[in-house]
This record gives C-alpha cells, structure tokens and sequence, in this order.
C-alpha cells in the first residue's frame, strides 16, 4: 500500500539558481598550469586543462585576478581592468579559454578586487 500525505501548508519549492547548484572551481592561474615553460601559469595553460574541469563535475571556474598589474600584491593591485596581464596571455587566449568553457558548459567568474 501507499500513503501519500498533503499539506496545505506546503508550498512549493522555488527553482535555485545555478551557482546554488554548482560546484564552482577557484583558479589561481599563477600557479594552476604553465603552458610556455616561464614557470607563471597562464591562461592557455588553464585551457589545456578544461577536460578535467569538466570531468569533476565543475559547474563555474572563478579565475583569480588577470588584469594588468604591477605585481607587487601578486595580481590583487590591478592597474587594467580591460587589459589582460602579459604573464597570463593576451586578450585573444582570454576569449580562447572562455569559448572553450562555455562549449563545455562552464561558467567564468572573474575575480574583481
């Protein structure tokens, strides 16, 4: 036998939000994959790893600060809002790595400070 049980009181569940949902993967590209042997991670490197993101189930990427910077604070004392950090890549491997992870369904979360 079955026993279902109503409520009027019950309301429905609201629908969450994706970041509700998702499990959100923080990169710090320095240190996440070097892609041109410099020792400095950059963002093609972080590319070259986009299968395995994907394989763990990562829902967003939040990327640590790219813009131009002094690097006196590593990345945090950002100089460029609209420029991407030469140690990092250019603005081409920027749109590269993006394109990339939204053919995998991965959302980008830049890190402003």
């Amino acid at each position: 036998s079955i026993v279902v049980i109503f409520s009027y009181r019950s309301k429905p569940r609201p629908e969450l939000e994706w970041w509700q949902t998702s499990a959100i993967y923080q990169i710090y590209p320095r240190s996440f994959q070097d892609s041109n042997g410099d020792g400095i991670g950059d963002l093609k490197g972080i590319e070259r790893r986009i299968d395995y993101l994907e394989y763990l189930g990562v829902g967003a990427v939040w990327l640590s600060p790219i813009f131009r910077s002094p690097m006196r604070d590593f990345g945090y004392d950002v100089s460029s809002f609209t420029d991407i950090d030469p140690i990092f890549g250019t603005m081409a491997d920027f749109d590269s790595l993006l394109k990339a992870l939204h053919e995998k369904g991965i959302k980008l979360i830049l890190d402003f400070v």
